[in-house]
């Protein structure tokens, strides 16, 4: 078996230190590598500029919180929100939900509510919304999934009621890479009066999102997967959905005044953010959102497509392979190999130098809806080239001889 090797449109590797010559890392799904430009930016953070946020009084505090705070406009002008206000740092995407799942959603939904969400979302997305509705009596119903393995919205149509009160669907599945048409999913659930959240994990580091545009009320990501560090996210919410919102954790920088008579609370987003926050974390992602803007969000779309075609046709070619998801799938292909456990897939790629993820990838009802106990999961980012899918399909070669 060969696969075409003609120049790829990025040649990025060389900005990413920790990928050595010949390792093929595809398990970008599960979080990015890290550019040049980031760690420098985190290492300068913590190196010569280093203080703490919105307290002090001394000039580098003063300079530190207006770098922060020029992260949070940099954030609302990469994902089109309307003011930096309606950005609120959080350790990421699954903080992000369940804020909302425990502030706005244990706030405005009661007995008898219902929730939607579809059969494809990641765990993060599926039981905080569980952990809400047991407490308060809310009912949830799952969207089922067209054939190949993308939100079925012509079912959502049908299942929508008035009892409806919140959508929570991922914009990019984490294993099947289906992209969610987000405007018709809006337009559906505004359309019998409920909210709609959105997971962007997989969207923002390949596709340009304007939170406006696509209509959502709640918007969430993580910033590890944008190929920025850990620890640090972003939860977008409409002006007015946010100020409806009741703090969901106490402590400093939330509050307006304390007193034992009463507290007062500050407005969003500070109200969410209480203790010191993940400072040099937020810088970093500043630093991320500026490396992608920087190569091109249609520019990165165009190369993982391409990546994602090679490799399809390529495993399409192999009797024992059988293919998860649609064909024009955003950067992440799964798969299984007949008769063989993802785990041992991933565990003979590693041999030959090839780095996949393999198990149910945080969505066991997928999983369950699918008859399989998990997949193979190759997920691309900047970093991968031709070279990287001709290795992943030796690979998967050798594992057939193996287990043949």
């Amino acid at each position: 078996m060969t696969v075409a090797t003609d120049a790829r449109p990025l040649d990025l590797l060389a900005d990413f230190p920790a990928i050595p010559d010949g390792w093929a890392y595809l398990d970008t799904a599960a979080t990015a590598q890290k550019p040049r430009a980031v760690i420098d930016a985190i290492t300068r953070a913590y190196d010569t500029t280093y203080a703490t946020v919105h307290r002090g009084v001394y000039q580098r505090s003063a300079d530190m919180t207006l770098a922060y705070e020029a992260a949070r406009r940099r954030v609302a002008d990469f994902i089109g929100a309307g003011s930096a206000d309606e950005c609120v740092f959080v350790r990421g995407a699954t903080e992000g939900i369940n804020l909302v799942a425990q502030s706005w959603a244990a706030t405005h939904l009661k007995p008898g509510d219902r929730i939607l969400l579809s059969l494809l979302e990641h765990h993060s997305n599926i039981v905080p919304w569980q952990l809400v509705a047991e407490r308060l009596g809310v009912g949830i119903d799952v969207v089922p999934l067209t054939d190949d393995q993308a939100i079925d919205l012509d079912a959502m149509a049908a299942m929508l009621t008035p009892a409806h009160k919140l959508v929570a669907l991922a914009h990019v599945s984490n294993v099947t890479g289906a992209i969610l048409d987000a405007r018709r999913a809006a337009d559906l659930a505004h359309g019998v009066g409920a909210k709609l959240l959105l997971d962007g994990c997989q969207a923002v580091p390949r596709l340009a999102v304007d939170v406006q545009a696509l209509g959502c009320d709640f918007y969430v990501f993580s910033g590890h997967k944008l190929y920025g560090p850990t620890g640090i996210g972003v939860l977008w919410g409409r002006p007015e959905l946010l100020d409806s919102m009741p703090p969901w954790q106490g402590g400093g920088a939330m509050i307006d005044k304390v007193s034992f008579a009463g507290t007062t609370y500050a407005p969003a987003p500070a109200r969410f953010e209480a203790g010191t926050p993940h400072i040099v974390g937020v810088l970093g992602l500043h630093a991320a959102i500026d490396y992608v803007e920087a190569t091109g969000l249609d520019a990165i779309h165009a190369h993982e497509s391409a990546l994602v075609t090679q490799t399809r046709d390529a495993l399409s070619t192999l009797n024992s392979v059988r293919l998860f998801g649609p064909a024009d799938s955003a950067g992440i292909v799964s798969f299984a190999v007949d008769g063989v456990h993802p785990h041992d897939v991933g565990t003979i790629l590693d041999e030959g130098q090839v780095a996949i993820r393999a198990g149910h990838h945080c969505a066991q009802p997928l999983m369950d809806a699918l008859n399989i106990p998990a997949t193979a999961r190759a997920s691309f980012g900047v970093y991968n080239g031709p070279a990287d899918v001709a290795a992943l399909v030796k690979g998967i070669e050798r594992v057939t001889r193996i287990f043949g």
